[in-house]
């Protein structure tokens, strides 16, 4: 009886252990995911700068756009 017991406390353990490195990795995933959506705001607006230099250069060297 004692090995049973001790068998399901264990698996009851090993769940719990599972159950956190579960929610850290969601909560990793999450984190990473505004990072990603930042990263790709900053792009966008770097790209945008661009353009708009790379028009106004345009227009300064006299060609057409």
């Amino acid at each position: 009886m004692f090995w049973a017991m001790l068998a399901v406390a264990l698996g009851f353990v090993g769940l719990a252990v599972l159950a956190v490195f579960a929610i850290r990795v969601f909560v990793e995933a999450q984190r990473l995911g505004r990072q990603v959506a930042d990263t790709t705001e900053q792009i966008n607006r770097a790209a945008e700068e661009l353009e708009r230099a790379a028009v106004s250069v345009a227009k300064a060297g006299g060609d057409a756009v």
